[in-house]
């Protein structure tokens, strides 16, 4: 039984990025950028005033003060004015472009104007509430690194400096197969010892984060022979298959068996964690579909789907970090923990006395997908702790930084 950072490490050792396609600045949020995107003109293009004055050149400005200029013309943001005649100022509004012959922006507040002369107490500095051009970036500079996931401030910044379609990751294909007897589609006629099938939509939503296309099977009885048929289907034509359920050694878990007679060699299929110690990761012979087999109960699906899959959809994607950051925040009670396994333990953040603190559920079973549905973190409690009091900081895997 792999240790979960053992586990996660080999997963994403074995993942190789899929290939790059453009797509245009709408359909580029959250993927990976594939190629760096380099500044073509300065950013910003022009000179700008940062404030609503008067823009004039320093060097007009004679003697000790105070000094007085002619208010001449005026630039506005999308009309620049006509190149500064010397001995003059130009109003100027915020964002608009500096005139040519003016190296700074007095603002309106420190000037005192009558009719069309202005008056200022004190000297202006060269380049004072300037903007230059290239501030941001200049020519050749790199705007956009690959791995980066595209936010929309990044989006923004492609924008101005006229890009229109990015080279990102391609889109992984993940196709969803959960098996189980106990199984009925949501909403069908309720029957002795069914249940809704509910980890499916689940997974789907998550890989939707991840920029995923995302195929649901069927739901598939626990019989050897239909396991392997839908197994089947499910391994061609896609990037990633989801199995859930069917992985352990029970009497009627069938999908390791199938994988195996499919040509899926497992890598691991035990991990010390809680919950999802039975969790299958391996891949097709020949260059074909990566599988990660999660467990059948529905917390345990999605937390282990959340650990694992979505960073493994990331990696594939070309994602420089596929692994969410964690945070350090106290407990806001003690906890009672076994000894044994990392536990991800589903949680709330609360704000208590201007301390954000990690609020464990009482219901940690690893069926549970109320708490899991209440919840907005795990806190990791390590394998090798017993009893947490009051205060003690753990680390948190907030579900908004997957």
């Amino acid at each position: 039984m792999l240790g979960f950072e053992e586990a996660r490490a080999l997963l994403l050792a074995a993942v190789e990025r899929l290939p790059a396609e453009r797509v245009t600045l709408e359909r580029a949020l959250g993927r990976a950028l594939a190629e760096p995107v380099i500044a073509t003109s300065p950013l910003p293009p022009f000179a700008y005033s940062a404030m609503d004055g008067y823009a004039l050149a320093t060097s007009d400005l004679h003697g000790t003060g105070p000094f007085e200029l002619e208010v001449r013309g005026e630039s506005r943001t999308g009309r620049p004015a006509e190149p500064l005649v010397a001995g003059t100022a130009c109003v100027i509004s915020t964002g608009a472009e500096l005139p040519s012959g003016a190296d700074a922006v007095v603002p309106r507040e420190d000037a005192e104007r009558t009719d069309n002369v202005i008056a200022l107490a004190q000297r202006a500095k060269p380049r004072q509430h300037v903007r230059r051009a290239g501030e941001d970036l200049d020519v050749g500079g790199v705007a956009l690194v690959p791995g980066m996931r595209l936010t929309p401030a990044a989006l923004g910044l492609a924008a101005s400096l006229d890009v229109t379609e990015l080279s990102v990751g391609g889109r992984p294909r993940v196709t969803i197969l959960c098996t189980g007897d106990e199984l009925r589609a949501p909403g069908t006629t309720a029957k002795p010892g069914k249940i809704p099938e509910s980890v499916s939509p689940a997974l789907a939503a998550l890989a939707s984060l991840a920029s995923a296309e995302i195929r649901r099977l069927p739901p598939v009885a626990d019989e050897p022979d239909a396991t392997r048929r839908a197994l089947a289907e499910g391994l061609a034509g896609t990037d990633l298959l989801l199995t859930v359920g069917g992985v352990s050694v029970g009497d009627h878990d069938w999908v390791r068996p199938a994988l195996e007679a499919e040509g899926v060699t497992l890598d691991f299929w035990k991990v010390a964690i809680k919950p999802g110690k039975p969790l299958a990761f391996g891949r097709r012979k020949g260059g074909g579909a990566w599988v990660l087999g999660l467990p059948g109960n529905p917390a345990s699906a999605v937390i282990t789907f959340s650990l694992f899959g979505m960073p493994l959809l990331r990696s594939l994607q070309g994602d420089r970090e596929p692994l969410p950051k964690l945070v350090s925040l106290p407990l806001a009670a003690s906890f009672e923990h076994k000894p044994g396994r990392l536990e991800f333990v589903r949680a709330r953040l609360e704000q208590r006395e201007g301390t954000l603190t990690v609020v464990p559920l009482a219901n940690q079973a690893s069926g549970a997908l109320t708490s899991l549905a209440w919840a907005d973190a795990l806190a990791l409690i390590p394998a090798d702790v017993g009893a947490l009091p009051a205060g003690a900081a753990v680390e948190v895997l907030r579900f908004q930084d997957l």
